[in-house]
């Protein structure tokens, strides 16, 4: 059943959350889906995610409430997926996670057999996506692009990558899963 959870990461600016975004636009005949909320150290932003913001306070109290089904820090943030975000995999859906690079490991530890998703761009994408969204300095940006995670991917891991059209890297993703992750008995 874990299959059904699907974590997906890659760089900052490689469009992770538009191509899911662009995603549930075109889900339609595919397994029930829940793209799971997460819970961030980070204002609202119009144009980001849709996330619950809370302060480094309240998230370490939740932490320790064990509210999370896990949770990790990247980019001086704090990130969390409440463990009620899960629910609906006892159901049979899918649910989706957006999740970190840095976090892939530890995520395996708990979820071997989860779906993993990797969604990436050439640096140069990257750099210009990371400009156009005006969050970081100029060398936030090179210390993001410079960073490297050594990463042995799992067997099955679905690689997409996001350098051409928003479209075409949903199709991509859209169809891998039909075919690889989500579409197979529970």
């Amino acid at each position: 059943m874990t299959q059904r959870l699907i974590y997906v990461f890659g760089p900052s600016g490689a469009g992770k959350d538009s191509v899911l975004l662009g995603l549930r636009e075109v889900w339609g005949d595919m397994p029930a889906a829940h793209w799971a909320r997460r819970t961030i150290t980070r204002s609202s932003q119009p144009s980001g995610e849709a996330h619950e913001s809370v302060s480094a306070p309240d998230f370490l109290r939740l932490q320790e409430q064990q509210a999370f089904a896990f949770h990790w820090q990247a980019n001086g943030l704090h990130y969390g997926v409440r463990a009620t975000e899960l629910e609906r995999l006892a159901q049979g859906d899918c649910v989706f996670v957006n999740g970190s690079r840095g976090y892939l490991r530890s995520f395996l530890s708990s979820y071997p057999t989860a779906s993993i998703v990797h969604i990436t761009a050439s640096i140069e994408i990257l750099q210009q996506r990371l400009q156009m969204r005006g969050r970081d300095t100029a060398e936030d940006i090179a210390q993001r692009l410079k960073r490297t995670v050594e990463l042995a991917f799992p067997e099955g891991t679905l690689h997409i990558n996001n350098d051409g059209s928003l479209h075409a890297a949903v199709i991509e993703l859209r169809s891998g899963l039909r075919s690889r992750l989500c579409c197979t008995e529970a």
